[in-house]
C-alpha cells in the first residue's frame, strides 16, 4: 500500500506514454517547435508494463493512459494489450482524433471509460485552439464510442477569453447525449501564460447554469476530483474540476508517471524521482516509489498560496502540461 505522511492512500496511477501530440493546444503545448524527448529516453512498452506491475503490487487498482496524445505511440497495441492483463481498471485520455483507427484495440482491451479532450463545439474555434482542422473527426469519434456503449467524459479546459461563451452549449450537450462533461479550471504550467483572470471558477459556472436550467447536485464518490451535477431530465451529467478555486488535495489518491519514467507525486510537484533510469540500471525502484509518495506535500505541490489569485506562475517550478501528462 502506498501511503504518504498525511495518511493518504494512493491507488490511481496516470501513465504518460509520450510528450508528443498531433494537436497544438496553446495552453498545453505553447510552442509549435518544441523539443521533444528522444525516443531512447522514453519508457519502452515492456518497461511500462514492468513498472506498472510494481505499482499494482503496491496497491494501484486504476491506471489511466495519457500523453501528449497516447494513441500516436507506434507500439500502442503492445502497451494496451499488456496493461490489460493487469487486475486494474484501465482507462484512457485522448484528443479523440485516432479513436476510429484504434477502436478494435480499445474494445478488445475492455476499456470501458474514455476521456476526450474537447475545448470547443465550434469547428472554426477548434482550429484556432488546436491549430488543427479536426473537429468533425473528434465529434465522430465521440459518437462512435457511444455507439459501442463506452462511458465518455468530455474534458473542457475553460478560459475566459476562449470558451466561456460555450459553457451552456456544453451543458446542453449533456442534456441530449449520454455524455459526461467535465469543466476544468485553467491551471498554470511552464509556458502556458497563465493568468488568474482567465480562470473560470466553479461558482461562476454554477451561477451561469442556474440562470438557465434546473440543476441538481449529484453524490460525489470517494477521491473524486470533480463535483458532479445534472440538469433535470438530462441523459448525461456535467462536473467541475476545481483545482484552483477549491483544491481537493486532502483526499488525493493520484500519482503520475511521466513518459521519461519519472514519478511525480503531485501534478504541481517540483520534485521528480527517476524510476526508468534506476530500472535500467538494475536498481530496486520499489523503495524509490515509496519514498516519493511519503514526501508528497499536503497541497498543490507546496507551491501555491491559499488564494489562487495570488499565485505567480513564473515562480512555480514545473514542466509544461504536455511533458507531464494529462
Amino acid at each position: 500500500m502506498l501511503v504518504d505522511s498525511f495518511g493518504r492512500k494512493h491507488d490511481y496511477l496516470r501513465i504518460s506514454l509520450t510528450d508528443q501530440c498531433n494537436f497544438r493546444c496553446l495552453y498545453c503545448m505553447p510552442q509549435e517547435h518544441m523539443e521533444f524527448m528522444p525516443p531512447n529516453e522514453l519508457m519502452q512498452a515492456n518497461e511500462i508494463f514492468q513498472i506498472a506491475k510494481i505499482f499494482v503490487e503496491l496497491g494501484v487498482n486504476k491506471i489511466r493512459l495519457t500523453g501528449g496524445e497516447p494513441l500516436i505511440r507506434k507500439d500502442i497495441i503492445q502497451i494496451v494489450s499488456q496493461l490489460a492483463t493487469l487486475p486494474v481498471n484501465l482507462t484512457l485520455t485522448t484528443n479523440g482524433y485516432l479513436i476510429e483507427k484504434h477502436l478494435p484495440l480499445l474494445l478488445e482491451a475492455g476499456i470501458q471509460s474514455i476521456n476526450i479532450s474537447l475545448d470547443t463545439l465550434q469547428a472554426n474555434k477548434f482550429k484556432q485552439i488546436t491549430q488543427r482542422d479536426g473537429f468533425q473527426k473528434v465529434w465522430n469519434a465521440i459518437q462512435l464510442l457511444l455507439q459501442n456503449n463506452r462511458h465518455v467524459k468530455v474534458n473542457t479546459v475553460l478560459m475566459k477569453d476562449k470558451n466561456y461563451d460555450e459553457i451552456l452549449d456544453f451543458v446542453n450537450l449533456s442534456i441530449h447525449h449520454p455524455l459526461h462533461i467535465r469543466f476544468i479550471e485553467f491551471m498554470p504550467f511552464t509556458g502556458n501564460e497563465w493568468e488568474h483572470k482567465q480562470v473560470v471558477t466553479q461558482q461562476e459556472i454554477l451561477d451561469l447554469v442556474r440562470t438557465n436550467y434546473d440543476l441538481e447536485k449529484l453524490t460525489d464518490e470517494k477521491h473524486d476530483t470533480a463535483k458532479k451535477y445534472k440538469i433535470k431530465g438530462a441523459q448525461g451529467t456535467f462536473a467541475i474540476i476545481t483545482t484552483m478555486s477549491e483544491p481537493f488535495c486532502g483526499d488525493c489518491n493520484r500519482l503520475r508517471l511521466t513518459a521519461d519514467g519519472k514519478i511525480k507525486n503531485c501534478l504541481f510537484a517540483a520534485e521528480e524521482s527517476h524510476l526508468l533510469q534506476n530500472l535500467r540500471n538494475g536498481k530496486d525502484i520499489l523503495t524509490i516509489i515509496k519514498q516519493s509518495i511519503w514526501q508528497k506535500k499536503a497541497r498543490q505541490g507546496g507551491q501555491f498560496p491559499d488564494n489562487f489569485k495570488e499565485a505567480e506562475s513564473d515562480k512555480i517550478i514545473n514542466r509544461s502540461m504536455i511533458s507531464i501528462g494529462g
